[in-house]
């Protein structure tokens, strides 16, 4: 394994592989340190060899040295740059397999306005919902603000373009869009006011098949609120009180049959490949589908892994099968 770390200013660094240097603490979130390493991708596609220019004030410092050829990246990111797609298409123009979602997939599923849009076509129920950009925001507040109030409250103001719930807002008063516009536009030129669903938050983890064999969907977790208004940051990663996450979820055999067959016909109709975590409001009326993330989080207490766990399928193992469906979906596509 050779572990890359991006530092905040975007250089590749060789990092470490001790996982306790990730550990999450809301004191201090961990980032990657620039230790002087930079990674030096392929030069050509058909070259899978990575090499490293050293750190350090040695003999080796700002040396180049090879770090083997790669059979495939896992790449273990989120939010822009991450999953949204380009990231991918750096590992493409490389020739380098990887676990995930391609190009078109992982845009999609990182923006929220075409996901709803593409997956509304494909016949799959999506909350109702308004796309604001910063611009008619700014040039037309009042109009803007016309078309959103025809929506009922509770409204989530949300980036169309983050993830893991960064900016997002929860409006119970028209006072307060405003405001939480701002928050959004923070983080995205693109902002979704979405109308509040009322139903159990359940989830469902999606594995491509191997070549050949269907893809496969998890038993359902749900995330239970004790406390919280929504799933924020702080309670999926830093594990803050007030959500409690249970798996499997208690549902009739028949709510999930329909939660595992929407679960994959959203994955299949945005184009996913590997995996994904699809996330749907379990209402009276039946599943409204609330997001689906194609590079689904991987901590302790991330849902996508224990979903799968519960499903029969270990945490290594499952690790071990993302890389080898993905290496086995490239060899074919060479055939």
């Amino acid at each position: 394994m050779i572990p890359i770390g991006i530092t905040q200013q975007g250089a590749f660094t060789l990092s470490t592989a001790d996982v306790s240097a990730y550990s999450l603490d809301a004191a201090t979130l961990p980032v990657v340190v620039d230790n002087g390493s930079r990674i030096v991708w392929p030069d050509q596609a058909g070259s899978r060899e990575l090499r490293v220019i050293e750190s350090g004030t040695g003999e080796s410092a700002g040396q180049m040295r090879s770090l083997g050829n790669v059979d495939v990246v896992f790449p273990i990111l989120h939010g822009p740059f991450g999953e949204d797609g380009t990231i991918q298409g750096m590992l493409e123009l490389f020739d380098l397999p990887y676990v995930g979602s391609g190009v078109l997939a992982s845009s999609l599923g990182m923006d929220k306005h075409f996901t709803k849009t593409v997956l509304e076509q494909a016949g799959i129920t999506v909350a109702p919902w308004r796309t604001v950009t910063q611009y008619d925001w700014h040039t037309s507040p009042e109009r803007v603000r016309s078309d959103i109030e025809q929506m009922n409250l509770p409204v989530f103001v949300k980036p169309a373009r983050a993830g893991s719930s960064v900016g997002v807002s929860k409006v119970k008063a028209w006072t307060e869009l405003a405001d939480a516009l701002t928050t959004a536009f923070a983080h995205d030129d693109r902002v979704l006011v979405e109308a509040a669903i009322v139903g159990r938050e359940v989830e469902c983890a999606v594995l491509q098949g191997r070549p050949g064999e269907p893809t496969r969907a998890s038993v359902a977790g749900e995330i239970v609120f004790t406390g919280r208004e929504f799933y924020d940051f702080d309670a999926k990663y830093l594990g803050a009180e007030g959500i409690e996450l249970v798996c499997p979820a208690d549902l009739t055999a028949a709510d999930l049959a329909e939660l595992q067959a929407q679960s994959i016909r959203a994955f299949e109709a945005i184009g996913a490949a590997g995996l994904a975590r699809v996330d749907f409001f379990l209402t009276e009326t039946g599943l409204v589908l609330n997001e689906i993330n194609t590079m689904p989080g991987f901590t302790p207490i991330s849902m996508f892994p224990r979903c799968w766990q519960e499903s029969g399928l270990a945490y290594s193992d499952l690790i071990t099968e993302l890389i080898e469906v993905a290496l086995l979906h490239e060899r074919e596509a060479f055939l």
